[in-house]
């Protein structure tokens, strides 16, 4: 019930383009965040192929600013390994968090470190991309 056929979601990607420029704001598109899969041989695969090649291709299109998020997010998990790259999201044994108390297997949603890394790569491309945005990105000071 939450899939979006790819045309539908070239059509929003497009829309909401259009709705950035104009308020006169610029857009970034990244591709979809890899999920956790690895396949027998230990090395990640691809789990958003074609909303990634969407998402490049209105970026093209357009003339937008894009980040391969589905590319660098599956570096990292091949850099963790198959098994230690379970430490980015919520594998949760049951009675270990009090918000999952039956447990959790769950190769979507990030831990904590795995939100945090995905952030760092976000904010690394974007400081790459000729964008006023990125001088904007500081390390806060300590109280």
């Amino acid at each position: 019930d939450r899939y979006t056929p790819p045309a539908e979601f070239k059509a929003n990607l497009t829309k909401f383009v259009k709705e950035t420029r104009d308020k006169h704001a610029t857009p970034i598109l990244l591709t979809p965040v890899s999920r956790r899969k690895f396949d027998n041989a230990g090395n990640v695969m691809e789990t958003h192929k074609i909303y990634s090649a969407l998402t490049k291709e209105v970026a093209d299109s357009a003339k937008v600013l894009f980040i391969d998020l589905d590319t660098k997010s599956r570096d990292l998990y091949q850099s963790f390994g198959k098994d230690n790259s379970s430490l980015l999201f919520l594998q949760l044994k049951p009675g270990e968090h009090p918000n999952y108390p039956a447990g959790r297997n769950d190769n979507t949603h990030f831990s904590e470190l795995g939100a945090r890394l995905i952030a760092q790569i976000v904010l690394a491309e974007i400081k790459k991309l000729d964008v006023e945005l990125k001088d904007r990105i500081v390390i806060p000071k300590k109280k």
